[in-house]
């Protein structure tokens, strides 16, 4: 689970792009901010009581410091929009995190793939690549290039930053990208869904756990029937029968249950659960098809069980 509330003060606002802010967070104690990894991201509680989850894109060496980078939604749940109008320095925020699905490891070769927005939980990526003096590339697309955040900094790798400003040269050309596998290379991509799914298409001939995506929205997925699941609370010493049309997640905070959950759509990873026994129907965006089979975890916001019973670490 995601960690205690940190309290959290606004330290500076700069615009990335046209419609792009990035936002530095200071503890208001002024002590270091947990650790974290590239691809990580935190739960930012905004004063109205929103909660917003943004991928980290600052340096994990500067404990002094998170900075998140915030889209302008066109259709905005009230995140983005209370960033871009209210938001300011000094302003006192809490946060929850940092957590990371996204699993940046070591490799000699990496190729990044990011669209618009999802630039911000690969840019760590980029630097600690180059740091580590590994083989890489970043192909970057976006409507324009107005409209595509950190430019200035990405413009010090002329040779394996590739710029896809989508009214000047086109999408992505990923068949060319993704043509022929590469042994050593391993794939990250984040970015809205018609690009990641075109990644997926692209590149389904690479081998197993060569692709790594980040999603900020749950893919489309087609309605079913549900059937009641009971499930047993090993720690609590509690059963829980979950009707159909509800949710485990909802349905263990109902009885008063020690979970968290966040997003509710299967992509932040806050309610992240052990599996003792049982068969979990995944349904969530996160887990890998390895992390899939070993059935160890699940995220029960959205997941259920093929089992008639599933056993949880709750």
């Amino acid at each position: 689970m995601l960690s205690a509330h940190q309290a959290v003060v606004v330290r500076q606002l700069r615009w990335e792009a046209a419609g792009v802010v990035s936002v530095d967070l200071s503890a208001d104690d002024g002590r270091d901010l947990p650790p974290w990894r590239p691809g990580a991201h935190i739960e930012l509680i905004l004063p109205t009581g929103i909660a917003r989850h943004y991928s980290l894109c600052g340096s994990p060496e500067d404990r002094s410091t998170y900075r998140v980078t915030v889209l302008r939604e066109r259709v905005s749940r009230g995140g983005s929009a209370y960033v871009h109008a209210f938001l300011r320095p000094g302003q006192p925020l809490e946060l929850r995190g940092p957590r990371d699905n996204f699993g940046f490891t070591p490799a000699r070769s990496y190729l990044f793939i990011a669209g618009g927005i999802g630039i911000t939980p690969i840019l760590p990526m980029v630097r600690q690549a180059a740091a580590r003096g590994a083989s890489w590339h970043l192909v970057y697309g976006g409507r324009r290039a107005a409209s595509m955040a950190f430019l200035d900094e990405l413009r010090r790798y002329p040779e394996r930053v590739h710029l896809y400003p989508e009214d000047e040269v086109g999408r992505i050309p990923l068949d060319e990208w993704l043509d022929k596998p590469r042994k050593a290379t391993d794939i990250y991509a984040c970015g809205p869904e018609p690009l990641l799914k075109a990644v997926e298409a692209a590149g389904a001939h690479w081998r197993p756990g060569a692709l790594n995506l980040e999603r900020f929205k749950p893919r489309p997925k087609p309605a079913r029937q549900d059937s009641a699941v009971e499930v047993v609370c090993a720690r609590s010493d509690r059963t829980v029968t979950v009707p159909p049309g509800r949710s485990i997640l909802a349905a263990l905070q109902d009885e008063g249950l020690p979970v968290t959950g966040s997003c509710r759509e299967g992509v932040c990873g806050t309610c992240e659960t052990r599996v003792l026994d049982g068969e979990p129907d995944h349904r969530d965006d996160i887990l890998s098809d390895q992390d899939r089979a070993a059935g160890d975890r699940m995220y029960i916001c959205v997941s259920r069980a093929l089992s008639s019973r599933l056993v949880l670490d709750v």
